[in-house]
């Protein structure tokens, strides 16, 4: 079994005004615990569990199939969604989904967003809104290859660093509603082209020099550079509903193409209920979706498929 990780460890010095930012930049990931309050945990699972049903039952068409892994899930028209088993439930801000307006709230959450304008150095003027999903239990024992989100298994070491080099332009998170240890991440690797080692090894392998487990407690949140070397190992057996979500900031547009508008939210982005905001967020959550329509076309290209 992979060490594990809990909170982070003490951060650079104590006059640090950017502890997150610092241990994501030098680990590649950064957990945060209890983001929640009692009360918002408890009714983000209701829903979830609400929406995990639904989905199980084959009436969401947004679902992650089984044993698919990357973008992106194409249902034929008239198939269920769901024959096969579901990992993920897709597009939790679409206005079709019964309980939308129940997840929106947390995609803008204060505590959430502030920690993101920190790892992005920016302010509310240049974030993006982007995609907010949720990772389930997988009706079978199901685990993720080691990758990149955004950079492909074949590339060489010299275009894997220069994609590395290049600013990220996004924050990512996963939530727990519940305890949620499926993270496998090597530290550190997000700033680096893969070793022989980790070029090699087998898909699943287990033992890579430096790997770890990423522990989380209901609530908690964990921040992680999608170019980290990471895979996702899930159990069946084991409760699972994590809060899957992703901020972008307005200079990474083309770059970011690739890993959003591939999932299609541009088709239903304008109809976001935002009304359960309060003013402040509302027209902050407002500019964000404006300046992502303002993205543009789809590329054309997928960042990772299969």
């Amino acid at each position: 079994m992979a060490p594990s990780a809990t909170t982070p460890p003490p951060i650079t010095s104590k006059a640090s005004k950017t502890p997150y930012l610092d241990s994501l930049t030098r680990d590649g990931f950064v957990l945060i615990p209890s983001i929640l309050t009692p009360d918002q945990l408890e009714a983000l699972r209701e829903a979830a569990q609400e929406t995990t049903k639904l989905a199980r039952e084959g009436k969401w068409p947004h679902v992650r199939t089984l044993p698919k892994q990357f973008p992106p899930w194409i249902i034929p028209e008239g198939e269920n969604p769901a024959k096969n088993g579901i990992w993920g439930v897709q597009f939790l801000m679409h206005p079709s989904l019964p309980n939308s307006k129940k997840f929106i709230p947390s995609y803008f959450n204060d505590k959430v967003i502030d920690v993101i304008k920190e790892l992005l150095t920016c302010e509310d003027e240049d974030l993006v809104l982007e995609l907010y999903n949720m990772l389930v239990r997988p009706d079978e024992d199901f685990e993720l290859v080691w990758h990149r989100d955004d950079i492909p298994a074949t590339a060489t070491a010299e275009e894997e660093l220069d994609r590395l080099n290049k600013p990220s332009f996004h924050a990512q998170w996963n939530l727990s509603l519940y305890d949620d240890s499926s993270l496998i991440v090597i530290p550190g690797s997000h700033v680096r082209a893969r070793t022989d080692i980790e070029r090699n090894a087998g898909p699943h392998e287990t033992g890579l020099p430096g790997e770890i487990q990423v522990h989380m407690k209901a609530g908690d949140v964990v921040f992680y550079n999608n170019n980290i070397l990471h895979r996702g190992a899930y159990n069946s057996q084991k409760e699972r509903m994590t809060l899957h979500g992703s901020m972008g900031h307005v200079g990474g547009s083309a770059l970011r193409a690739r890993n959003v508008l591939q999932h299609g939210i541009g088709e239903w982005v304008g109809e976001i209920d935002l009304s359960g905001l309060d003013e402040t967020q509302r027209a902050r959550a407002e500019g964000m979706r404006k300046r992502l329509v303002a993205m543009g076309g789809h590329t054309g290209e997928y960042s990772l498929t299969g």
